[in-house]
């Protein structure tokens, strides 16, 4: 990544804070594209983003001004994160939820159009494209999209724009011609330091536990791929830089997730945080509406391991240490940009 242009849109969200910090410190060239930070604490101000990179608040919908913003920059290298990222949102707000996701990725895509240079592009969707069976199978790249959910269905939406606008306009026996490669990515639920987003566990967690109130949960029993926000974000730099080198293999989708035992339910990790806080209450929801939820969702990484050389560097248990602590050191006082960086650096070396 050193010395290459990378543009990042959603950079100001929980993922692309740190993905930017990471890049950054890697010697990339930076500019983000994505709405203002929103709530009343954000990562991207704990770390004052705005000081950091160049940094461009813009709407993914608006089609004009992205383009524009990726023309002007002529990234090597295009990280999509932009999106509506939340399931029980998607039923509130669905439209938007759709015109972010589906059309938004269609704008971004049709921008790089533009360019006239090589650029390696890195979509990210998310491990709830699948279309859910309620059983412990790990899913395949090759296994049929679907999606329950507003959200799901319109990030499986995402995959579908990626593969058509990739055979449409960027096929790979035309390469040397357009120069630009597409791979999508779906990883598994990501936790780590500085997420505040409500209606997550851990965030969820941390604000209960730290005012000495009970966590509720809704689905104790439903179980996911967990990992530290640093696991996914190592494969997508990866992927950026396999791209260019073999786009034959990589120009594809790829699931980023745990090992087989890091595969475990919502009260395994609510009670893990717990401990790793010091203690907390967690009560269990069982008289509320819900949402569906998928009960069961699991990834197969083997293409990724076998074919990319990824694999899982911290245990689900290393990785809620380590968000617990970055928590527990900022609310003290601590830097936030240094927990990051603690954090990045003994993953890099790990």
């Amino acid at each position: 990544m050193r010395g290459r242009r990378v543009f990042v849109t959603g950079h100001t969200g929980f993922k692309g804070t740190w993905l930017m910090t990471w890049l950054s410190e890697l010697g990339a060239t930076l500019k983000g594209y994505a709405l203002a930070p929103a709530g009343p604490v954000t990562i991207y101000e704990q770390i004052n983003g705005d000081r950091r990179w160049e940094s461009v608040f813009g709407d993914i919908r608006d089609a004009d001004r992205l383009a524009q913003e990726i023309q002007r920059f002529a990234p090597d290298v295009v990280f999509h994160l932009a999106a509506q990222p939340l399931v029980r949102l998607s039923y509130a707000q669905p439209l938007e939820t759709w015109e972010v996701n589906v059309m938004g990725t269609a704008n971004l895509l049709n921008a790089v159009r533009g360019l006239s240079k090589p650029c390696s592009v890195v979509v990210v969707t998310t491990d709830k494209i699948y279309e859910n069976r309620g059983t412990p199978y790990l899913y395949r790249e090759t296994d049929r999209l679907g999606g329950h959910d507003p959200y799901s269905a319109s990030k499986a939406g995402t995959e579908l724009v990626a593969a058509s606008f990739r055979d449409s306009f960027f096929p790979l026996d035309r390469l040397q011609a357009h120069g630009v490669t597409i791979a999508t990515v779906r990883a598994g639920n990501v936790f780590g330091g500085g997420d505040w987003a409500d209606d997550r566990l851990i965030p969820d967690a941390i604000r209960a536990f730290s005012n000495d109130q009970a966590l509720t949960i809704r689905y104790p029993n439903a179980i996911r791929p967990w990992q530290h926000v640093l696991e996914p974000l190592s494969g997508y730099i990866a992927l950026a830089e396999a791209l260019p080198v073999d786009p034959v293999t990589f120009s594809a989708p790829w699931n980023l997730g745990p090992w087989p035992q890091d595969h475990l339910t919502v009260y395994d990790i609510a009670s893990r945080v717990a401990t790793g806080w010091g203690g907390g209450r967690i009560v269990i929801d069982e008289h509320s509406e819900h949402v569906h939820e998928a009960g069961v969702l699991k990834l197969d990484i083997s293409k990724t391991v076998d074919r990319l050389g990824w694999r899982p560097r911290w245990s689900v248990s290393e990785g809620i240490e380590r968000a617990v602590r970055w928590y527990s050191s900022v609310a003290h006082g601590a830097d936030a940009m240094t927990q990051c960086l603690n954090d990045i650096r003994d993953y890099s070396n790990g």
